[in-house]
């Protein structure tokens, strides 16, 4: 008897312990959920205000914000499966409406795990155009370079304002291409040219005399009946840019926007920051412009619309065909730009570590944060959740002229061929993790971020010369605290 009251008095402490060691494990994630970190500080954990979560793992860019209702929740899952559905040729029960000429069948093609594209054949997209003067007299009599068919009535999204080459400094559609080389094509027709990618070397050296090496894109155009693209072709090679935490972007009050812009220089500190000025296709107005690499876009249902039809060959609501049919209806643009709305930002990490403050202060000092401006406050927004919340973005949406190296010659509206928009550095240390071999820069040319750094010139100059010239630890500190983001 004795020994069977011990034997249940040893139970009991054993399911205590277990009881205490769940609650304490609770506790825990409570404190860093609602604790501590939610202090708005510029060294906080919550990159993304309330949509942040902490997961960084390859997964981390694909994670509904977790402030979303229920109903929310459903759109976001919703969008998810328009945002993996992949087109085929009509006409099919399941997503029809592939092409006939595009770059890829679904948006997860190009936009793997919600993150970086690869500078590769299969996520590396060319936009061309035509100098501005060229394209004012473009022969409409001239021979398309390519096969037709309804996609080419369809391609050049932003052609329905009627002085957008003029007043907007739009760049001009190349006749029978469009502004966009489509290099695949459904079965009966032919892609409008075959691209091909190598890279050039550029060798280099750190202050402390420490070798490195750049390389750029090179990329060979060739037309389906052999020929090259004419030498008055303008092209600007682009990878995918991540997707997550756009709703946040997208949410930023324009006030606050334009009021970091600074075109002038007034204050003398070698940065002059200008918005881009778009057509909003909805609204027949030309707006403020945030997505794309040269901010092309002014919201994320455009944004979607146009990637939609010029990447895949998808007519949609935005875009339709003439006779306004379309491949998908509202619900399928909506819940898909939705799902790229609602996408979580992932927490940062190692804030504490002493070469991560160190490198925030590098960063700082060499006046990175001019142009990568660190915390932004989100207004009113359609989307509840991403309504006044404080985030860590590290971007100011602006164009910044980052000179020679980087230019495309290719305008963009008022984006000129030597300007960029300000990609923003959040998520940027799980890179690698969520797609090994993602690029870095418009065109995926730098293999990681010391090659981004030193790529930097024009506006970015200055600070480019501070990286360069640090000692080795400093520029090790530096970088820690960028893949800290």
């Amino acid at each position: 008897m004795q020994l069977f009251q011990q034997g249940f008095q040893e139970k009991k402490l054993v399911k205590f312990l277990i009881i205490l060691a769940i609650a304490i494990l609770a506790s825990v994630g409570l404190s860093i959920l609602f604790g501590q970190n939610r202090s708005p500080q510029p060294t906080v954990l919550l990159a993304g205000g309330e949509t942040t979560v902490f997961n960084r793992t390859s997964k981390g860019f694909s994670q509904p914000a977790p402030n979303l209702t229920k109903d929310e929740l459903d759109l976001h899952i919703e969008g998810d499966r328009a945002f993996e559905a992949v087109f085929v040729t009509p006409p099919a029960e399941i997503n029809p409406g592939l092409g006939p000429l595009f770059n890829n069948a679904s948006c997860v093609g190009c936009h793997i795990s919600d993150g970086r594209g690869m500078p590769v054949k299969s996520q590396l997209l060319v936009r061309v155009s035509l100098a501005a003067e060229e394209g004012a007299i473009a022969n409409e009599a001239e021979e398309p370079v390519a096969a037709g068919g309804k996609n080419k009535d369809r391609k050049v999204i932003f052609a329905t304002h009627p002085e957008a080459s003029v007043t907007l400094g739009n760049a001009p559609s190349v006749p029978g291409l469009g502004t966009q080389i489509q290099d695949q094509a459904v079965y009966g027709y032919s892609p409008e040219a075959d691209v091909e990618i190598s890279w050039q070397e550029l060798s280099g050296k750190y202050g402390d005399g420490t070798p490195y090496q750049l390389r750029s894109p090179k990329i060979q155009i060739t037309l389906p009946d052999g020929r090259s693209l004419p030498s008055n072709v303008l092209t600007s090679p682009r990878i995918p840019p991540p997707v997550f935490g756009v709703g946040l972007l997208e949410a930023i009050p324009e006030k606050t926007i334009l009021a970091l812009a600074d075109p002038e220089d007034k204050n003398n500190d070698g940065i002059s920051g200008r918005p881009n000025m778009v057509w909003d296709a909805n609204k027949q107005a030309v707006t403020l412009g945030r997505f794309g690499h040269k901010a092309n876009n002014p919201n994320l249902l455009q944004q979607t619309a146009a990637a939609y039809v010029n990447d895949m060959g998808v007519t949609n609501p935005l875009f339709p065909e003439k006779d306004g049919a379309s491949d998908i209806d509202d619900r399928i643009l909506k819940s898909a730009t939705f799902y790229t709305q609602t996408l979580a930002v992932p927490a940062r990490t190692l804030t504490e570590n002493s070469q991560v403050k160190q490198g925030e202060k590098l960063f700082a000092r060499a006046n990175c944060a001019s142009c990568h401006v660190a915390e932004l406050r989100t207004g009113k927004h359609e989307i509840a959740t991403l309504t006044n919340q404080t985030i860590y973005a590290y971007t100011d949406l602006l164009l910044h002229d980052l000179g020679p190296g980087l230019a495309d010659g290719r305008p963009d509206f008022v984006a000129t061929g030597s300007e960029w928009r300000t990609s923003p550095l959040w998520g940027l240390g799980l890179t690698q993790t969520v797609l090994p071999y993602s690029g870095y820069l418009h065109d995926g040319r730098a293999r990681n971020v010391e090659e981004a750094i030193l790529w930097h010139d024009g506006e970015g100059k200055k600070s480019q010369e501070a990286f360069r010239n640090m000692s080795q630890s400093d520029r090790q500190a530096l970088v820690k605290f960028l893949n800290s983001l």
